[in-house]
């Protein structure tokens, strides 16, 4: 339509320029009669929907330019009602298969023990009963019950919970889950068709079906415009006949309408995309612009939906980062989901483990093997032989179970060593991000998780939620959301399976894939593809500033467009000059259209060299971090382990504390500070970290003067309780002021947050997935 229309004004000008006016006018006629008719067709999809729209002005206005042969006047017009519905279908046509991510990752086949045989059959020939194998990694296909042994499964797609669920022989399994580790046999207790995956797709496809209703913006600012257009009209008609009532309806024609609202929503598209979200059409970015309320998962979105190593909690006297490097080795040859998590974070403190001289796994218990002529157990408590637990891992233990954490044990030569904590983190920018969803108009907050209650709360206090609604299942989420969107408008905000009806459902569904193509980023109406919640921030904030900017152009198009049409009817603006000078009308909404480009206030205020720096300190907040639970071990030591023990690991740690630590704040303070400072503007943005550093600094001589007046002599019972008085004051300080600025400064660099505890990858290795 756009070139068709376009050829022939151009075709027409270049006839009239050669002389053959005649010509030229039939092309010209063409041009309006074409967009004559793709005008009547807009009106005709109108009225089927019960709207009536601008495009009657534009019917109008090429019916009577053509009738009173103002044929120029009508071309201009077609041209730019094609420029504007060619903007608007490419704004909304990023169409998607909305379940073809579920679709792609469902099984197709099953492998079903037969006779003591192995046959491959299509999964709907998997009966109730049917005995099925699932190997390492692979999809259960359809629930069933667990029979040869006791298993570990990654759930995290349908319950939202990224840690391993173990499960014992008879605990039923559900389809879509994947097996984390060796092969395991299951007995079909549904058919494919019945199976929990099943259903997921389907209620994916029932909440495709009943799609969020949407008007385009430009069609409700339509109704007083037609009035006052008709008005204008009759006058102009019965001062100065049909010629100055075209002219009139000429200068009416509602480009601005047309062309400001596509504008706006491509340039948003665009700067939105140049920012890792993707929105899947401008209908998309409108509805977002209206949202009120937010109804976000809490794995992977929330937290990082990776399981962490956190702590190391090792037996008194020793090393923490030893017990890690070694269990860290024999893990290298498991394929158990836990076993990357390990790995990469004893590379990620710069240790390197070795390979074992032999290895052998239990599944569902754990791996034993042989390390420098050590044995080394890595696994469940009983298993290694810390059952009953000593009273050093009791606690921690106890700790990690109230704060939603899992525990491995590892045990060398036979004797327990340690306690390794796994969690899933909260995101450092998640805090920021709800700060910004607030404060672009987003009033109520909810999040919903399949994880247990204790965890969702104390995840749901940390970053600030209005509600916290926990051991959700996907249709108990998709209720949710329906009961939220009673209220008010509601994007919904996830990242698994489980998420995938709801995203579907919701006014707008948010999916955070970082990038990798999921049933929920599928299903989802914006894809954030970068490891970048605070992103989620922006997208409000651009949706809205980019509707503003719409609307700004639409008052100025139509205010300028009012005074051309009094100008045209009182008889001072002839057809063809109205039509020139409503495109300059065009080109000034367009223009103003384009500043929905340009970078937002929610754009990152840090330039690339700040993000490089933000990189550098996170880096060494992994180091930081390793002295952080060195220094809680050795002050838990204080008056258990023998004084010179004692006065040997503080003189160690104060070491560690003047050669690296303390460099460390210092080149924060100096170099780090004044780029924020910079950047964030405002009256010392930064003060309150600057005075942590004082404190953090004063800690550490104290703890040097009083190693100074021992004099290398033992300490006693009072020189113990102040060296543990002052080594939990500095782990508490220094703790929290490292958390805060991977909260508040350090999350602002444009690159993808880097996973928390492995920022080192480490080597390809047997086994590791």
């Amino acid at each position: 339509m756009l070139v068709a229309t376009g050829v022939a004004l151009a075709t027409g000008g270049i006839l009239h320029l050669a002389g053959a006016g005649g010509a030229g006018d039939v092309a010209w006629a063409a041009s309006g009669g074409l967009g004559l008719a793709y005008a009547v067709g807009a009106v005709a999809a109108s009225l089927r929907h019960g709207r009536l729209g601008v495009d009657v002005i534009a019917v109008a206005a090429l019916a009577g330019a053509l009738w009173v042969g103002e044929l120029l006047a009508g071309a201009v017009v077609s041209v730019m009602l094609a420029t504007g519905r060619t903007l608007e279908t490419w704004a909304a046509g990023r169409a998607r298969r909305d379940l073809a991510a579920l679709l792609a990752r469902a099984p197709r086949t099953a492998r079903r023990l037969s006779g003591g045989t192995i046959e491959v059959v299509d999964l709907d020939q998997v009966a109730v009963g049917d005995l099925i194998t699932v190997g390492p990694g692979e999809v259960v296909p359809v629930d069933g019950t667990v029979t040869s042994h006791a298993a570990v499964f990654d759930e995290s797609a349908l319950t939202g919970e990224p840690l391993p669920v173990e499960r014992p022989v008879g605990d039923v399994v559900r389809s879509g889950v994947v097996n984390a580790g060796a092969a395991v046999d299951i007995r079909a207790v549904t058919a494919a068709a019945e199976s929990t995956y099943a259903g997921i797709v389907r209620m994916v496809a029932e909440a495709e079906a009943v799609p969020a209703p949407f008007v385009r913006l430009a069609d409700r600012w339509a109704g007083w415009f037609l009035a006052v257009t008709a008005v204008a009209t009759a006058v102009a008609f019965w001062q100065g006949g049909a010629p100055r009532a075209v002219a009139v309806l000429v200068v009416a024609t509602p480009c601005p309408l047309i062309l400001a609202v596509p504008v706006a929503v491509v340039a948003g598209l665009s700067r939105s995309a140049r920012r890792g979200v993707v929105m899947k059409g401008g209908p998309v970015l409108e509805r977002l612009a209206g949202c009120t309320t937010a109804l976000l998962d809490k794995t992977g979105t929330i937290t990082t939906g990776r399981p962490a190593l956190s702590t190391v909690v090792a037996r008194p006297g020793l090393d923490p980062d030893e017990a890690l490097r070694l269990a860290a080795s024999v893990d290298q040859v498991s394929p158990h989901v836990l076993a990357r998590a390990v790995v990469s974070a004893a590379y990620g403190r710069g240790l390197v483990p070795e390979p074992p001289g032999w290895a052998d796994e239990t599944p569902g218990q754990g791996i034993r093997g042989s390390v420098g002529g050590t044995e080394v157990a890595v696994g469940r408590a009983a298993w290694v032989g810390m059952d009953p637990l000593p009273d050093w891992a009791r606690n921690a233990r106890r700790t990690a179970r109230r704060e939603g954490a899992m525990t491995v044990f590892v045990a060398t030569g036979g004797e327990p060593a340690a306690m390794l904590v796994l969690e899933d983190r909260v995101r450092p920018d998640a805090r920021r991000t709800l700060a910004a969803l607030r404060s672009a108009g987003i009033d109520r907050i909810v999040m919903a998780t399949g994880d247990r209650g204790e965890v969702a709360r104390m995840v749901g206090e940390v970053v600030g939620v209005d509600e916290v609604l926990s051991e959700q299942t996907p249709a108990e989420k998709l209720h949710a959301l329906e009961v939220e969107r009673r209220r008010a408008p509601t994007m919904m905000v996830g990242d698994g399976i489980n998420d995938a009806p709801a995203l579907a459902a919701a006014d707008v569904g948010v999916a955070v894939s970082g990038g990798n193509a999921t049933a929920s980023s599928e299903a989802a109406d914006v894809v954030l593809t970068v490891e970048r919640v605070d992103r989620l921030g922006e997208a409000v904030q651009l949706a809205r500033r980019t509707r503003r900017i719409a609307r700004q152009s639409v008052v100025a198009g139509m205010g300028m467009s009012l005074a051309a049409m009094v100008a045209a009817g009182a008889g001072y603006l002839p057809a063809v000059a109205g039509a020139i000078l409503q495109e300059a009308i065009d080109t000034a909404v367009i223009v103003n259209a384009l500043r929905a480009l340009r970078p937002g206030p929610a754009a990152s205020p840090l330039d690339a060299a700040g993000s490089e720096l933000t990189r550098r300190f996170h880096t060494e907040h992994v180091a930081i971090r390793a002295f952080l639970e060195r220094l809680r071990q050795v002050a838990d030591d204080l008056g258990v382990v023998p004084p010179e023990q004692s006065l040997a690991e503080v003189t160690a740690l104060q070491r560690q504390m003047v050669e690296e630590v303390l460099p460390h704040e210092a080149a924060e303070n100096d170099v780090l500070y004044p780029v924020l400072e910079r950047a964030l503007g405002g009256q010392d943005p930064t003060g309150t970290m600057t005075r942590a550093h004082v404190e953090i600094a004063h800690l550490v001589r104290r703890i040097g003067d009083l190693l100074d007046d021992l004099g290398g002599a033992p300490p006693d019972a009072a020189d113990l309780a102040e060296l543990r008085r002052l080594c939990y004051g500095l782990h508490a300080v220094l703790a929290l002021h490292t958390e805060q600025e991977e909260e508040s400064y350090l999350s602002l660099g444009e690159d993808a947050a880097p996973a928390p505890e492995g920022a080192l990858t480490p080597p390809p290795h047997r086994g590791a997935r």
